[in-house]
């Protein structure tokens, strides 16, 4: 048996579980949730709403189920049972108590809602990720991290071809099966066909009408399947940042594909050495940083901003961190190599928004200052040390 990697996320949920009656752990389909509770939690019993058994049990009488197990229960993939909320909100005020329940689902826009509807204020949230690269440094599957992904059952397989079809199953479940079962009536193939359409602009401005026209349906359709992707934990959506401020700024969000195995996938990559020559591969670095850093300041910051930074005349910064009155600017390079010309957009982001420290992430290299409060940082010195400006 493949030996537990301890998640980042542990410390955040155990504080959470002193803070709260509830926590809602939310995150994609295989991205650990199930493990990450039973190590975090071990003696607690747990409940999947995807077990037959489990579902009967708990739907044939919610209340009465509460009142027999009145905490110290996880719920998996509760969203399937939208019921269970009202209920556990009396079982909460019922009985005050922290720490009581834990409540793990893999669709967030429907489990959002029905849970800010029933349980406000009585519930911590958590987003819980496939492997970081910062969870994998110094282990052998660290290596296989930036082209394969982070979903943990990628790296139990052995071999490009299994783990290729562990991903072409992974992306055919979500869609065939999991968005389905919320109630929503999407062509499979058409959504597939999206996916593979956003590997071609992933780290680029997103155009609602161009992609509308390929896909041969409206704007507003594109919309609405964004927001099914995004709510699925597969597809980011990050929105530029918005200051009063005299130039204009771009208003289009940009996208990408979380997962950095699913992007080479979907893009049709099917080995590592055919990243070398791909096109988009510095965008690939660019998303995979970027779903890094944003994972790493959700733990240590509550409710961080998450932006870019670009003006209408081209001049951008890859990822704009908001940490309460703080505002941290960072470029993203792959290579090692950086000029005054590649920093030019950060110097002039700093200068408009008055911050005082920029940070350039490259893929290799070595730390170095560039004046100006300028510093470069290899990648690989996050993943060991932890990124120092969050």
């Amino acid at each position: 048996m493949a030996s537990y990697i301890p998640r980042l996320a542990r410390h955040k949920m155990e504080q959470m579980l002193r803070s709260f009656p509830a926590v809602l752990v939310l995150g994609p389909r295989q991205c650990g949730k199930s493990t990450f509770a039973r190590k975090t939690v071990p003696s607690w019993k747990m409940f999947d709403m995807e077990s037959q058994a489990d579902y009967s049990l708990i739907s044939a009488d919610i209340t009465g189920f509460l009142e027999r197990h009145q905490g110290r229960i996880v719920l998996d993939e509760a969203q399937r049972l939208p019921g269970l909320f009202p209920a556990l909100r009396h079982a909460i005020d019922a009985k005050p108590g922290k720490g009581r329940f834990i409540i793990l689902g893999s669709s967030s826009p429907s489990l959002r809602r029905d849970i800010s509807e029933s349980l406000a204020g009585r519930v911590g949230h958590l987003e819980l990720t496939p492997f970081l690269g910062s969870e994998l440094a110094g282990k052998p599957k660290a290596l296989d991290r930036p082209f394969w992904g982070g979903y943990p059952p990628v790296h139990s397989v052995k071999g490009g071809s299994a783990r290729a079809s562990w991903l072409d199953a992974y992306i055919s479940d979500v869609i065939e099966r999991d968005i389905p079962a919320l109630g929503i009536r999407i062509p499979a193939p058409r959504l597939r066909r999206l996916c593979e359409m956003l590997t071609h602009i992933h780290g680029g401005l997103l155009n609602l009408s161009d992609i509308a026209r390929s896909l041969g349906v409206s704007y507003h359709t594109v919309a609405d399947y964004l927001d099914v992707l995004e709510g699925s934990f597969l597809v980011r959506r990050l929105q530029p940042y918005y200051a009063n401020i005299s130039k204009r700024l771009t208003k289009s969000p940009k996208v990408y594909v979380r997962d950095s195995g699913l992007l080479h996938f979907l893009a049709g990559l099917r080995k590592p050495g055919e990243l070398d020559s791909w096109p988009r591969r510095g965008a690939s670095f660019e998303g995979m940083v970027i779903e890094e850093l944003v994972a790493l300041a959700s733990l240590r910051h509550v409710r961080p901003g998450v932006f870019f930074w670009r003006t209408q005349s081209g001049a951008e910064v890859d990822l704009l961190l908001v940490l309460g009155t703080r505002i941290v600017p960072i470029e993203i390079k792959l290579s090692g190599t950086v000029n005054r010309h590649d920093v030019a957009g950060l110097r002039q982001c700093m200068s408009d928004l008055g911050v005082k420290k920029g940070w350039v992430v490259t893929g290799g290299g070595r730390r170095m200052g560039m004046g100006a409060g300028i510093e470069i940082i290899p990648w690989s010195d996050i993943l060991r040390k932890g990124p120092e400006f969050l």
